[in-house]
């Protein structure tokens, strides 16, 4: 169990009632500001894909997917997604979206080897959303209008929060600062990833982090990502290399960094074949996802997810994400947590 953040004098600016209140507010106006900013409409998605077919998305490639098998299928084995980023690109070729447009949907998923903590949960729920793009589109520049468009939505939804629930006082700064992760890490040179987040947040407040998952000059990516939906080894017109990154913001409440959302434009065919090699994955090449991909059948696009109990934590100023979703907890976290003044669903 990682270790759990207690602060100290914390008390919920809502009770449980009026909380399940709050996260309807947040979660139905955030959902229709993402939508209308970005041009998206909503689909329905599956809690569940087959095995073998290269749709689940593998995180770190670490992560153990929960299967089972379907009797009416001969056994065969269905894993409950961990998220649905290469699912996405999918449907869009299905329901033929044009350039400009996208979809996005309420995923929910199960990740049993997370640390339960303060951030982590055994249940995930986001909005995964995907939006086709043209060639023209796939910069840099592109990408970092993409966080703005989203970062406004989350500071809109801020702004209703705490007009709607007085005690709460807006703590988010009006933009958000990026910075590619090879010049987090030349800025704090003596730093663990997770620690140089800590510090450009509280500098910042909110930051968005370019480039995740390749290489750095340290030896070592700044974060794990899948090499076969997040782009994060093509240069861009800055020479530096990657076309995603993670929304990242100081939370007060806790005195650390919090993660909202990882994003990023995906990989062409070009990207996808470059980092398959680099991870030594290249087998990965025969599967249905990737077939399809390297065949042209996919359109170019971008997309991420956004987590809804988080996001719906932190503009709830809670100190822990069980006082906004009902999961499992130790004996031992539930009573630490209820002590603490932070009692869990």
């Amino acid at each position: 169990m990682s270790t759990l953040i207690k602060p100290n004098g914390y008390h919920a600016h809502l009770d449980k009632v009026r909380t399940e209140q709050a996260i309807k507010l947040i979660k139905d106006f955030f959902q229709q500001n993402l939508s209308t900013e970005l041009r998206l409409r909503r689909v329905t998605a599956p809690l569940f894909v087959m095995q073998g077919l290269g749709i689940n998305d593998d995180l770190n490639g670490i992560e153990r997917p929960v299967t089972f098998p379907i009797k009416d299928l001969g056994d065969a084995r269905a894993e409950v997604v961990h998220s649905l980023a290469k699912w996405k690109r999918l449907t869009l070729a299905e329901y033929k979206i044009k350039p400009g447009y996208g979809i996005y949907t309420d995923m929910n998923a199960i990740r049993a080897d997370e640390e339960l903590d303060n951030l982590h949960s055994l249940y995930v729920d986001q909005w995964d959303w995907e939006m086709v793009i043209t060639p023209e589109q796939r910069t840099l520049h592109f990408l970092e209008q993409t966080v703005r468009r989203i970062y406004a939505a989350i500071l809109r939804t801020e702004y209703l929060t705490c007009e709607t629930y007085p005690g709460l006082q807006p703590f988010l700064p009006a933009d958000i600062h990026i910075v590619h992760s090879e010049e987090l890490l030349q800025m704090y040179p003596n730093l663990t990833a997770k620690e140089r987040e800590d510090a450009i947040c509280q500098k910042y407040g909110a930051v968005f982090i370019v480039g995740i998952g390749g290489e750095l000059s340290d030896g070592k990516p700044h974060d794990g990502r899948a090499p076969d939906y997040d782009d994060w080894s093509t240069e861009a017109e800055n020479g530096r290399f990657g076309l995603n990154g993670d929304i990242l913001i100081w939370y007060p409440v806790l005195g650390r960094s919090v993660e909202l959302s990882s994003m990023g434009i995906r990989v062409n065919d070009e990207a996808l074949l470059r980092q398959l090699q680099i991870r030594g994955q290249e087998h990965r090449a025969q599967l249905y996802f990737h077939r399809q991909l390297l065949s042209g059948k996919l359109p170019l696009c971008i997309g991420g997810g956004i987590g809804q109990s988080r996001l719906c934590m932190v503009l709830l100023q809670k100190a822990h994400v069980g006082e906004i979703q009902a999961s499992i907890w130790s004996d031992e976290m539930r009573a630490e947590c209820q002590a603490a003044g932070m009692p869990l669903i």
